[in-house]
């Protein structure tokens, strides 16, 4: 059914809720070391954030069907839409496909928990992932 390996996916929910905790830069140059300040921007969602970048290399790495899954999955998680939409929700992604695919997704606010929720509503759990990975 998926073109895009779940694991893949989990690993982009991680990285997405990692991003939707950022929160709006206070200081943009504080001028002390992240020691000193008990590493509150990490929280600060900076132009070159690497949970932006890691999220853009993962998605432009993927190919097109892989691409198309992840909006797919979005849209599933966005709506009240159950299993069997997943045919008619990947064509239309597939129409609206660009080369933006990572823009558009790292637009989208609860990136992350839509993705569960489409893979929830496919059958799929991040659960065990979560483990191996936290």
């Amino acid at each position: 059914m998926l073109q895009i390996d779940p694991r893949n996916v989990c690993y982009l929910i991680m990285k997405a809720r990692e991003f939707d905790a950022k929160v709006d830069v206070v200081e943009p140059d504080p001028g002390s070391n992240p020691s000193d300040d008990d590493m509150r921007g990490v929280l600060e969602d900076y132009p070159d954030d690497p949970v932006v970048a890691e999220i853009r290399t993962l998605v432009d790495s993927l190919n097109e069907d892989e691409q198309v899954d992840l909006v797919a999955l979005m849209w599933l998680g966005r709506t009240d839409g159950t299993a069997d939409d997943w045919t008619a929700l990947r064509v239309e992604a597939m129409a609206a496909h660009s080369e933006h695919t990572a823009d558009y997704l790292l637009g989208t606010p609860l990136l992350g928990d839509f993705l569960a929720d489409g893979l929830d509503r496919l059958g799929y759990d991040c659960d065990e992932f979560e483990r191996e990975h936290l």
